[in-house]
This record gives structure tokens, sequence and C-alpha cells, in this order.
């Protein structure tokens, strides 16, 4: 008897890596309901997550929104927000609205996901009049172009699209006017090692060939090669989740190689223990003292499998080498 096509095996693998938009969703919704930090507009595309979740996870997050967050505001000061981000595999973030609380919107931003995911998110926008009104206020344009795959609007553009795909997906970020010449920031939280290495290299080489200044955050597992990290790939994989880019996050070199040999000039990577020791003490004091955290080893060990690894080449000399958490 035949085995299953190769189509419906990707099928099947492309759900599972969607399924981990909602995980990562209903984890940060339970943090910030918890007090972990704030954030107004989450509310509007999760619904409560009905279970708890642990600690050592809610700590996990705060360390990687708070180490994003570090970065991507010492790119944006550098650049004066003259600039613009592309958020890769961007699920139901909320950067672009807290952005725009702050006043440090960015030129443009934009978003990319699967269509489905992407379709889902234009219909919570659209339905939703605190999500919808800042794009309207931040929109000078004529027309605001929407349909169930893309919405584009002078500040805020969010594309169903696939990495895997470069040409389209170039083809539809032209399409919603991305400029070349702007210093981009591109982010990427837990998404390349769902590509495979072929992909993922196509994507970081094709990166920095299209814009003449660039910053790459990249936010995904590292240390993948011990036991704890097998454990890990074993774990998704029983939920049809392949890590199939596994091979460049055996270690934070393996995570910086990758960059340095595509020609990004400075690439520098932390654990998410060290991220996580660099917060500020009183920052740790409040967090640690939401929640008990049983015993320390199991969540250290889990932060050592993840990292913070940006990658920079900077033609327009803004910098941008300078930028440390």
């Amino acid at each position: 008897m035949a085995g299953p096509s190769r189509d419906l095996l990707a099928d099947v693998f492309d759900e599972a890596v969607r399924n981990t938009c909602d995980v990562a969703s209903h984890c940060k919704r339970y943090a910030i309901s918890v007090g972990y930090w704030k954030d107004p507009y989450i509310e509007y595309f999760v619904s409560h997550p009905k279970e708890r979740k642990a600690p050592e996870i809610s700590r996990g997050y705060y360390a990687r929104v708070h180490g994003v967050g570090r970065l991507l505001k010492a790119f944006l000061e550098k650049t004066k927000c003259n600039c613009q981000i592309v958020n890769l595999g961007a699920g139901m973030d909320t950067l672009f609205w807290k952005l725009k609380d702050e006043n440090l919107l960015p030129m443009k931003y934009f978003e990319v996901d699967f269509p489905s995911v992407v379709s889902r998110k234009i219909h919570y926008i659209k339905s939703k009049p605190p999500l919808s009104k800042p794009i309207m206020e931040s929109h000078s344009g004529e027309t605001l172009l929407i349909d169930p795959h893309s919405l584009d609007s002078s500040r805020y553009a969010i594309i169903g699209g696939d990495l895997r795909d470069l040409p389209k997906l170039e083809e539809k970020l032209k399409k919603c006017h991305i400029n070349p010449d702007l210093p981009t920031l591109l982010l990427a939280e837990c998404v390349l090692i769902y590509m495979t290495t072929e992909h993922s290299t196509c994507l970081i080489k094709w990166v920095g060939g299209m814009f003449r200044s660039a910053m790459f955050i990249n936010y995904e597992q590292v240390n993948m090669a011990d036991r704890f990290g097998q454990i890990m790939i074993e774990n998704l994989q029983s939920k049809q989740c392949e890590l199939v880019g596994a091979d460049a996050c055996r270690s934070l070199d393996t995570q910086k190689e990758r960059f340095l040999l595509l020609g990004w000039e400075t690439v520098n990577a932390l654990d998410m223990l060290k991220v996580y020791q660099s917060l500020p003490s009183e920052d740790i004091r409040r967090i640690e003292a939401l929640e008990f955290l049983d015993e320390k080893e199991p969540f250290e060990q889990l932060m050592q499998h993840y990292c913070l690894c940006w990658a920079v080449k900077d033609s327009q000399n803004l910098g941008l080498a300078d930028i440390i958490l």
C-alpha cells in the first residue's frame, strides 16, 4: 500500500507550524494576565487561556519580549524611526499597535505569515475598532487596500505568503511599497527552525541582498545537539512538528556562522539565560514575585536552549553594529 503523498505530509507539517502561532499567543496572553508585562491589544486576538502555564514558560516569554524589544528600540533610535520593520511569521503579534502608542512607528511596518493566519488576523482587525482605528489614524492615502489575505495602508501592511517562495514574497512586498533603500529591521521569532537549512539560507541571503542597511533579529532554539535539545525535538515530533532547521541551532556559533557566511558584517548571539540575567534587577525581583518557581534548574536549562541572535549589515554607516543588549 502506498504511503501518504509528499504534498499531504507537507500540509500536515505546515498545519503543525501554524498551530505554534496559537500556542505562543496563549502563552503570552496568560503571562500578560498574571502581570508579567502590559499589552492592551492581545485580548482582541487571543481568548484567555483556560489552563495555567508553568512559571518558567512565562518568565521565558518575558525575557523574549523584553530582549527583542530592547534591540528593536535601539534600532529605531539609531535610525530615528526613518526605517521599516518586517515581521516574518508575525502570527498574532501586537507590536505595531504598541509602537504607535509609544510614538515609535517606523515609516512602515510589514507583517508576513501563512495566508490562513493572515486572514484570521485581518478578520479581527476589521471587526474590532481598537485594532482598526490606529491603522486608520496612521493612514494618509486615499484608499486602504484590503482583501482576505492582505491589508495595505500607508504605515501598516499584512501579507499572506510563504517564506520559502521568495520571488512571490518579494513581489507582494513591492506591491505594498517596501523600500530597499530604507534601513530595515527583520524580525523572526521561532520561524527559521521550521524551514529547511536550504530555505532559511536563501531567506537570509535574500534579505542581505535586498536592503542596503539591515538588522536581522532571530529568536529561536539553540544547543539542540545535547540530550535536552533532543527531547525538545522528540516532543515536537510527537505533535507532527519537525524542527527541520535544527542543524543551524546546534550552538551559538552555528547560529552566528550562517549570517557571517552569507556576508552579514557583524553578528551577536546570547542564550536566553544570559538575556534573562541581563534584565534590570528590579524587573527580575518583580516578575519572580508574581509566581513561585519550585526549582531553578529546569528553568535555567530551558533558557539555555533558546537564544537571541542579531546580525547587521550597515552600508549607510548608521552605527547599527554598536547595538548590544
